[in-house]
């Protein structure tokens, strides 16, 4: 199956279906591509080969990397095996998105706990999406005055830009949300229903939170095929010209999106952007040409804040808003959630996944579209 994930945040809430996220990967492969169903074990590209667990070995002249980074749920102590009770959910895996959901539906009273962790994350604000839409759920189904909501954020920040932050920040204070910079959850206690959580500021000084119910954010990391492998920087991730998105040092191969060290959000809109950018760059390599566009660093994170707003952060490489509409987009909006929520994976899947795709960033796209 592949998976479209952006949407997964919705499905913890009750408001998508799991099943309406996935397709079968042999329905979105090109036509003309050979599929090879295996997975890879190790890249050489001193000998420009790629070798798959089945020991299979391929050559190339040209190598895109495109695979994407690791979930590390068991660094956190009493994880994956808590999964397996009531009250635990993580909208970042298919087989713990549901959960989420359970443990909202089942919700009582007490404390809804939500994480994010102390490492790089894919979607960096899906985990605070979910806080808001179980807040309006709660509300919705008058057990809110039950319930303490909690986010508790390795992050010296609610969001990195400020433009969007600051109005994130009268959410939380209207909506009566408590926020707790710089602490990273370490250990979860399933039995006893409690999250253990280290002050970052404080190494070794460590609180523990009870729940009624606990959304799980990952520690993540690089790809272990990358990380062990010529190809990885100093933190594992590929090396790449963050401009034309060649590698630096092995001028055949190409990153794209999660596994890369670009300095930008790893989101779905950052990749959407790059796969103009590096469509351009090797088709002028392939031409002995020197590639002419660069990548600015573009991404995109719609930040549902309920079950029908969203405010539409888009910045570059500095932090600077990079907006596609003429409005004021760190407002919450209702328009922006129907993107998020219903255009954005019909042009996924019937756009990006066809090649259908020559703007920079989708909701661009989708404005160029709409235009014509």
């Amino acid at each position: 199956m592949h998976y479209y994930q952006p949407i997964w945040t919705l499905v913890g809430a009750g408001a998508k279906t799991l099943s309406s996220s996935g397709r079968s990967t042999a329905s979105v492969m090109p036509s003309g591509v050979k599929w090879v169903k295996s997975k890879v074990q190790e890249i050489n590209p001193d000998k420009n080969t790629v070798r798959t667990d089945d020991g299979t070995e391929i050559s190339y002249e040209y190598l895109i990397v495109a695979l994407g980074l690791q979930l590390h749920y068991e660094k956190i102590k009493g994880l994956p095996e808590g999964f397996e009770h009531p009250k635990i959910g993580s909208n970042y895996s298919v087989q713990t998105v549901e959960k989420t959901w359970k443990a909202l539906q089942n919700f009582k009273e007490g404390n809804a706990v939500f994480t994010f962790p102390n490492t790089p994350v894919k979607c960096g604000g899906a985990p605070q999406k979910i806080m808001y839409l179980s807040d309006a759920y709660l509300r919705k189904t008058g057990k809110r005055a039950k319930a303490n909501i909690i986010y508790n954020t390795s992050l010296p920040v609610l969001f990195a830009i400020k433009k969007y932050a600051d109005p994130l920040w009268d959410i939380v204070k209207r909506r009566d949300l408590q926020v707790n910079l710089r602490q990273n959850l370490i250990e979860v206690r399933p039995d006893k229903q409690e999250a253990v959580f280290e002050n970052l500021d404080k190494p070794g000084e460590t609180k523990v939170f009870e729940y009624e119910m606990l959304h799980v954010t990952p520690p993540m990391g690089p790809n272990l095929v990358i990380k062990g492998s010529p190809l990885a920087d100093e933190a594992g991730w590929v090396d790449v010209n963050k401009d034309n998105l060649q590698h630096k040092r092995y001028l055949n191969v190409f990153g794209i999106g999660d596994c890369t060290n670009l300095p930008t959000s790893k989101t779905a809109a950052a990749v959407a952007a790059q796969t103009a950018i590096l469509n351009r760059t090797i088709s002028k390599i392939l031409k002995n040409e020197k590639p002419d566009k660069a990548y600015d660093g573009y991404t995109s994170c719609p930040l549902i804040t309920s079950y029908n707003t969203v405010i539409l952060a888009e910045f570059d490489y500095n932090g600077q808003p990079l907006e596609t509409f003429p409005i004021n987009q760190a407002k919450e909006r209702r328009l922006m959630y129907h993107m998020k929520a219903d255009v954005m994976p019909h042009l996924y899947w019937h756009g990006l996944l066809r090649g259908l795709w020559g703007g920079p960033g989708p909701y661009r796209k989708l404005l160029h579209l709409g235009m014509k």
